[in-house]
C-alpha cells in the first residue's frame, strides 16, 4: 500500500492541522462562532484558524452555518462524519494524560542510552 492509499495518512490529513484538534475538541461541546473559538484558542492567528476552519469544512466534518441578520452571524458545529473522529481525539487525550512530555523525554532518554529508537 503506498502512502496515499493509506487509512493514517487520510485521517491526518483531515485532522492534521495544528489547530484542528483544538477546534474539533470545542465543537464537540457546542456550536460555536468564529470569535468564540479565537478566544478559546488565542494562539491561533485569525487567518490560521480561518484556514483550518475552511479545510474541515472541505472534509465535511464541520458546518458552517449562517444567519441571514444585521451584523452577520456565522456559526460552526460539528457534522455526524465530524463526531465520528471524537473517539479518535478522546484516545489522544488519553494517551496525553498517561504520558505527558517530561515521562516521554526520559523514555526517549533511556532509548538513547541503550542505542535504540
Amino acid at each position: 500500500m503506498n502512502q496515499q492509499e493509506c487509512p493514517i495518512t487520510f485521517t491526518l490529513e483531515v485532522i492534521g492541522g495544528k489547530w484542528k484538534p483544538y477546534i474539533l475538541h470545542f465543537l464537540a461541546a457546542r456550536p460555536l462562532r468564529s470569535g468564540e473559538l479565537g478566544r478559546l484558542i488565542p494562539q491561533a492567528s485569525g487567518k490560521m484558524l480561518t484556514q483550518q476552519l475552511r479545510e474541515l469544512e472541505r472534509d465535511a466534518v464541520i458546518r458552517r452555518k449562517v444567519y441571514q441578520q444585521v451584523p452577520p452571524k456565522v456559526e460552526y458545529s460539528l457534522t455526524p462524519h465530524g463526531e465520528t473522529l471524537m473517539p479518535i481525539l478522546d484516545a489522544m487525550c488519553a494517551w496525553g494524560r498517561q504520558n505527558p512530555p517530561a515521562k516521554a523525554g526520559k523514555v526517549r532518554q533511556r532509548q538513547a542510552r541503550m542505542g535504540g529508537d
